[in-house]
């Protein structure tokens, strides 16, 4: 079993590439936030950890509300759904207002999608059953699977295309495009990252094409 890192910046157009390959060839595609869910669930790896650090979290909120006469998180704001799952509105805000919160959270939640990831291709290769494993995290680079995958894709866009995309499919303004693409690694970072680039700037069937020669370089038939 082979396996392939895919990357790429916001609105590249990653989701409609791993559809295809999902649809064309023998593989386990994991996407790296569906691993973070997993985790963070109820029984997940780092739920109870996770839940704790944001019930402290909401409190020190709170107590900094009070204080500086601001609320950077509402009272009856729940950690919890219903269902007991992690509140992800709520642990947004918290994050948004403390930094430092979110170096904690990352401290738990990338460890553990590492484990979780590295057991899931594990698992494949005792199964036997597909050719590739695709992982799919826009943060593979920075967070080091270069070390865990045989070889990294680039799915690259030129930023005209995708900006044109995220107001389109998502209707993202201007000024929130603009934060997330200052947030993530520039075209010479990931072109120096990985092996591979695919150009979706055009139509599918042409970044199709292209995912279907590389497939046939490392044994596709």
């Amino acid at each position: 079993m082979y396996v392939i890192g895919v990357t790429g910046g916001v609105g590249s157009g990653k989701s409609a590439l791993l559809q295809y390959l999902k649809d064309n060839c023998s593989c386990r595609i994991l996407l790296a936030d569906e691993a973070a869910h997993e985790v963070e669930k109820p029984g997940g790896a780092i739920y109870r950890e996770l839940t704790q650090l944001l019930e402290e979290a909401k409190k020190n909120a709170l107590l900094s509300a009070a204080e500086e006469n601001g609320a950077a998180v509402s009272e009856d704001a729940p950690v919890l759904n219903s269902d007991g799952t992690i509140c992800a509105k709520t642990m947004a805000a918290l994050i948004f207002a403390d930094k430092a919160l979110l170096e904690k959270v990352n401290s738990l939640v990338h460890p553990a999608v590492w484990d979780y990831v590295k057991e899931a291709v594990a698992d494949e290769r005792k199964a036997g059953k597909v050719r590739y494993f695709f992982l799919e995290a826009a943060l593979l680079i920075e967070c080091g699977y270069r070390a865990m995958v045989d070889e990294m894709w680039y799915i690259y866009c030129n930023e005209a295309v995708r900006r044109q995309r995220l107001k389109d499919s998502r209707g993202y303004s201007d000024e929130k495009i603009d934060s997330i693409m200052a947030s993530q690694l520039s075209e010479e970072e990931f072109r120096a990252g990985t092996d591979y680039v695919i150009d979706n700037s055009g139509s599918l069937e042409d970044a199709f094409a292209q995912i279907d020669r590389r497939l046939c370089g490392i044994g596709e038939v």
